[in-house]
């Protein structure tokens, strides 16, 4: 479903752009090309003068094993691992947020500064569609934010994964277009 209309008050929240994220394998779109769509984006949201959120993840190290049947070791994190990539030129003003799991909102203070901001859309981006953006964007469609998905700034390490998400999750939360269509509606 194409970008019908972007409310007054629309954040950019970008998912796990870090150094420790972006240079796994990823499908189907290319790295650089999520990286480009999100550096554009956060341009426009910042020429309208609205909110860009950048999200890094620090996963637990060294947490208890969780009976699952995808169970994760503890990890010694490589230094820089959640340093966001230059592209994206964070800047002061932007609002931060470190997330220890898929959920950008779970233990963040992720809701009040978008609420204390006024937002009531979200724009999401980044990496990866079925874990960060996903898991992030459910929270979000909870909190009764109104969504949409730039498909060519997201990407996933599983591409049958990134399918399930654009073809079956977010049409059910909300509206999926290119960056260009997304900056363009900033523009009206």
């Amino acid at each position: 479903m194409a970008t019908t209309a972007l409310d007054k008050k629309t954040a950019l929240v970008l998912i796990d752009l870090q150094k420790g994220i972006v240079g796994r394998p990823v499908a189907p779109n290319p790295i650089e090309t999520v990286l480009a769509n999100s550096a554009a984006l956060v341009s426009a949201f910042r020429k309208a003068g609205l909110p860009v959120v950048v999200v890094n993840v620090i996963p637990p190290v060294g947490a208890a094993p969780r009976r699952s049947e995808v169970n994760i070791a503890p990890m010694q994190l490589p230094e820089g691992f959640a340093d966001i990539v230059p592209q994206i030129d964070v800047q002061d003003h932007d609002i931060r947020i470190t997330k220890n799991t898929w959920n950008a909102f779970h233990n963040t203070a992720l809701d009040e500064e978008l609420k204390k901001a006024g937002v009531t859309g979200i724009v999401m981006a980044g990496v990866a569609s079925s874990i960060g953006v996903e898991g992030t964007a459910r929270a979000a469609f909870e909190r009764g934010y109104n969504l949409t998905f730039a498909k060519d700034a997201i990407t996933d390490m599983n591409e049958k994964a990134h399918e399930n998400s654009f073809g079956v999750i977010f049409p059910r939360m909300g509206e999926i277009d290119t960056t260009q269509a997304i900056v363009e509606k900033l523009g009206e």
